[in-house]
């Protein structure tokens, strides 16, 4: 208790310095500073961008209320118009996240996210070894597809019972740390499974949408490049981190075993696959499909049309629309189950009704719209311009040590801050430096992104990490042990990916600026 008082405490003020400290910088910024002689919205901007900045860092408001910031002030300052500034909260981007997290609340809803969980822990075993790789593949791949948050917080009581009647039939010290190891590898594959698909995790989305502000004539970064890029990179990160938590939390010799009737009891009290967990599960494979396969697919030896190209103008067509048209089906398909009750008597209740959907993360939205406001104000200012003009300095810097550098600043940095909050607010530096050192953007920009959910070390570094922390099973000495050394594997695994498939995925060259990036 003293413990919390004193966390609590340290946050309070830290929240009130930073309450005084943002608007004093900006201030500071607009009166003293004259960045641009010749373009007075660059220093509003950067004034804009000061307050943000030192607000989302130390929470000295609730982080969706400084991302709204911009609505106010860069009209205020002339930097944008109110209706253009609005207009950047709703994109195209947002309904991809509001689609796929609508789909994660019918899972939720019918349980079928459980039944998922438990089936991949049967499959692959309860040996000790065998217990955390089938909970960290569970947890992986749910967190492809839902929020972290929310598959650590059902991942982890399955974890507890599991630790629970270990503790009874063989109490030591090889359990406890077993079972320290457990929770520990749920909270990491909850973060390493979200860098694997655009929907994953929210520093994704935001990359895309900022990317696609400050580079139109740039290719679309597609849900199926994304995947073909980011899973191959999870799954080595997963194994890696796997070996790793065995070999410092579960014993050499098989000490002990789970009792595969625990996993077999909990799946049986699901019983029979229900109509609805069916259909929803049909669902979900089909908004796979039509994400991986919208575009075509091309390799180095044949093209798989992508099934867009059947309508008249498949420009038209982007991952947020397949995402809605399965959210619209969700609550248009009856439910057997349950029967709601209207104004008008008893109706059928759908797969999904707009109580759960109620349940969709609003601040989060709020939080990717802020980002890019912030994004389009540095671009219409000339902001990036003048910070990409003041970087030109490095394009001496060798791109993997600079790539190197830019992975380890964001994995520790996301340590203390909110990883959407940061990507929001570094992604628009780094395609300006990408520029000025006349190098491909993506090179930066795809970096940047992955190792903003690469954080490990502290319990405040992500919800994950936080919900496992909470069990009282594990001590921050434990988790800040492995931590740094998973910061470490990320820094090089992102750094090696990027070079190794990310140019071929993405069509990099490193040497060379794309004709779409010359003029951000």
């Amino acid at each position: 208790m003293a413990a919390n008082q004193q966390n609590n405490n340290r946050r309070s003020l830290r929240q009130t310095i930073g309450l005084i400290a943002g608007p004093l910088v900006a201030l500071v910024l607009l009166i003293f500073f004259d960045l641009d002689p010749a373009n007075p919205l660059v220093t509003r901007a950067a004034a804009v961008a000061a307050l943000m900045a030192i607000w989302w860092i130390t929470e000295a408001i609730p982080i969706p209320a400084t991302a709204l910031l911009p609505v106010a002030l860069f009209p205020l300052l002339g930097i944008m118009p109110g209706k253009t500034v609005a207009a950047t909260y709703f994109n195209h981007i947002i309904f991809l996240f509001i689609g796929g997290f609508i789909m994660a609340l019918a899972m939720q809803k019918w349980n079928l996210h459980r039944r998922i969980a438990l089936k991949i822990i049967l499959l692959i075993g309860v040996s000790p070894r065998r217990i955390v790789l089938g909970f960290m593949a569970a947890t992986a791949f749910l967190s492809m597809w839902i929020s972290n948050t929310a598959t650590t917080m059902m991942m982890v009581p399955i974890a507890m019972a599991i630790i629970v009647k270990l503790k009874e039939n063989f109490a030591g010290k090889e359990t406890s740390r077993f079972s320290v190891g457990l929770l520990i590898a749920i909270a990491y594959a909850a973060s390493i499974g979200g860098t694997a698909t655009l929907i994953g995790t929210p520093p994704n989305l935001s990359f895309t949408r900022i990317f696609s502000i400050y580079f139109p004539e740039a290719p679309e970064i597609s849900f199926a490049q994304w995947i073909m890029f980011g899973l191959p990179l999870a799954v080595l990160f997963l194994l890696i981190a796997w070996r790793l938590l065995t070999w410092i939390f579960v014993p050499g010799k098989k000490a002990f075993a789970a009792d595969v009737n625990i996993f077999r009891e909990e799946y049986r009290r699901l019983g029979r696959m229900s109509y609805e967990e069916r259909v929803v599960l049909i669902l979900f494979i089909l908004l796979a499909f039509l994400w991986l396969f919208r575009t075509d697919i091309i390799t180095g030896w044949f093209v798989i049309p992508g099934w867009s190209g059947i309508f008249p103008m498949p420009g038209f067509i982007d991952d947020g629309t397949v995402a809605m048209m399965i959210a619209a089906l969700l609550f248009v398909i009856p439910a057997r189950s349950r029967v709601g009750t209207t104004r008008l008597g008893q109706v059928a209740s759908r797969l999904m009704d707009w109580q759960t959907a109620g349940k969709l993360h609003w601040g989060i939205v709020i939080l990717f719209g802020g980002g890019f406001a912030l994004a389009s104000g540095f671009k219409e200012s000339g902001l990036s311009v003048w910070f990409g003009q003041q970087l030109t300095g490095l394009g001496d810097t060798p791109p993997v040590l600079m790539i190197g550098s830019i992975c380890t600043m964001l994995t520790f940095l996301t340590e203390l801050t909110s990883n959407t909050a940061t990507t929001e607010m570094v992604l628009p530096l780094l395609g300006s430096l990408a520029v000025a050192i006349k190098t491909n953007p993506l090179l930066l920009m795809i970096p940047a992104t992955l190792s903003a959910s690469c954080a490990f070390m502290l319990p405040v570094a992500t919800p994950p990490n936080a919900i496992v922390f909470g069990t009282g099973e594990v001590r921050m000495a434990d988790m800040m042990r492995v931590g740094i050394i998973m910061n470490l594997i990320g820094v090089v695994l992102i750094t090696a990916f990027i070079y190794l498939l990310g140019t071929a995925v993405f069509s990099i060259d490193p040497g060379q600026m794309p004709n779409w990036a010359a003029q951000p």
